[in-house]
């Protein structure tokens, strides 16, 4: 394979994924011609092509690609991607084909890599390390799998000595990168379609592990079993870095972080949730380890705006609160769900739940009727297939898991008429969740109960 360097053009197939449309804006940083397909136009494929990249969304081998010389051009495409006349174009003309995962390995070998991996946490984590990089003003980019409320995107060039990474479990893609410092924030149970069970997707985390040089680079949720020696983080008890002391007042969260030498009080953010407090407790940890004073990490904290979909929220004048997340795991929504009863423990709670996969809705489906059993009332919709079909997984359907949810109030819905159903319902706390396209909600949403304030 060339180097990265001698290529001029990248094709990317799929690129209105978070990690394919981060590595398409680092190439077309760099002055390389980028174009690429996807499906469907986003929100996210709109501000690629804002920015000068150039998207189809058909499968049509057309004369931008004819033009396309095979020793100038790598293809990058992703897992998610099974069949595409555009990719069987590609490599049955030879053309360089690598995953999105081994590119990001390669950029990343020359850098000081922190890659942030884990079942849940991993986006909310990276991303806070990557602000706090930018506002500490290291020589570092980031690949962001979420875009930051903060700089807009899901990638930020800022020099090349460190590479901030999301570091994905999904096809194993992680044992691509080299990382120099990891940090490993939970290894539940998921992408059993790829893992086959709990123990599988364990030894890949313990694979990932093992790829980091150094055991004090190396940052393990405390009570996660990694195979190897690493420092510990926890909220609210003792490990080699821990914070505790939470309160909230005036709708910020207080905390005092510890590291193995020294207590520091007084940390204070916007972002609610406990386990949001645990992804910045790692966060602080390695940047004080990177040499970052307190004072620097402090302001950097109090200024963190959050990720888009990570706990979104909306105050309206008429009391009315919405939430938008996009969680797509029972932990994950456990997590939201606790946070949401933890400061609103009397609001009428509305969820409007998409599930993401037909095999995760079966493998988790229990854990999901448990968890949106919570609500006061659940609209349910149809489940998004992403890369899957539903005459593979026959009988797994939104009706199926609707019937396991231990509420009176609850219906199916579609996509299309889900919008018109929330405006015909009562509810405190608005919370749309989950990592399909329900995204699309979110602006009439917000219009809606803009103009009813």
């Amino acid at each position: 394979m060339n180097n990265l360097e001698t290529y001029q053009n990248f094709y990317f197939v799929g690129i209105g994924g978070i990690g394919m449309s981060a590595l398409a804006r680092y190439f077309h940083a760099s002055g390389k011609k980028v174009l690429g397909y996807d499906k469907t136009n986003t929100k996210l494929t709109t501000a690629l092509m804002s920015e000068g990249i150039d998207i189809v969304f058909e499968d049509v081998i057309d004369e931008r690609i004819i033009s396309l010389q095979k020793e100038d051009t790598l293809v990058i495409y992703t897992p998610a991607i099974k069949k595409l006349g555009i990719l069987d174009y590609f490599i049955v003309n030879e053309f360089e084909v690598l995953k999105r995962a081994k590119v990001l390995g390669l950029i990343t070998e020359n850098t000081d890599c922190i890659a942030v991996a884990g079942t849940h946490g991993k986006t909310t984590t990276s991303t806070l390390v990557a602000h706090l990089c930018k506002e500490a003003d290291l020589p570092f980019s980031c690949f962001l799998g979420g875009i930051s409320e903060n700089f807009k995107s899901n990638f930020l060039y800022n020099g090349s000595q460190y590479s901030v990474v999301e570091a994905d479990e999904y096809d194993r893609s992680f044992l691509n990168l080299s990382p120099d410092w990891a940090v490993i924030t939970s290894t539940d149970a998921d992408h059993l379609d790829i893992y086959g069970d709990k123990s599988h997707i364990e030894e890949g985390f313990r694979q990932f592990a093992a790829l980091v040089p150094n055991d004090r680079q190396l940052f393990v949720r405390k009570g996660i079993e990694i195979g190897r020696p690493s420092l510990t983080y926890a909220v609210n008890e003792v490990a080699d870095y821990y914070s505790d002391n939470l309160r909230m007042e005036n709708d910020k969260i207080y905390f005092d972080f510890h590291t193995p030498t020294e207590t520091i009080k007084d940390f204070i953010w916007e972002i609610p949730g406990i386990h949001n407090v645990e992804n910045a407790t790692v966060a602080l940890a390695i940047l004080n380890n990177l040499g970052v004073d307190f004072e620097t990490l402090k302001k950097a904290i109090a200024n963190f705006k959050g990720i888009k979909r990570r706990y979104t929220k909306h105050r309206y004048e008429n009391g009315k609160i919405y939430i938008d997340d996009y969680a797509h795991h029972p932990t994950e929504i456990n997590a939201v769900m606790s946070s949401i009863r933890t400061f609103y423990p009397e609001k009428k709670l509305l969820v409007a739940f998409q599930p993401h996969l037909f095999s995760r809705t079966r493998d988790f489906a229990d854990g999901f009727a448990e968890s949106l059993s919570q609500s006061d009332e659940l609209i349910l919709l149809d489940i998004y297939p992403a890369r899957e079909l539903q005459e593979n997984f026959e009988g797994i359907t939104s009706n199926w898991l609707l019937e396991k949810v231990t509420l009176d109030k609850k219906e199916v819905s579609t996509l299309s008429d889900a919008f018109r159903k929330i405006k015909e319902k009562d509810f405190d706390i608005l919370l749309t969740v989950g990592a399909g396209n329900i995204d699309t909600l979110y602006d009439p949403i917000c219009e809606w109960l803009s103009k009813n304030e």
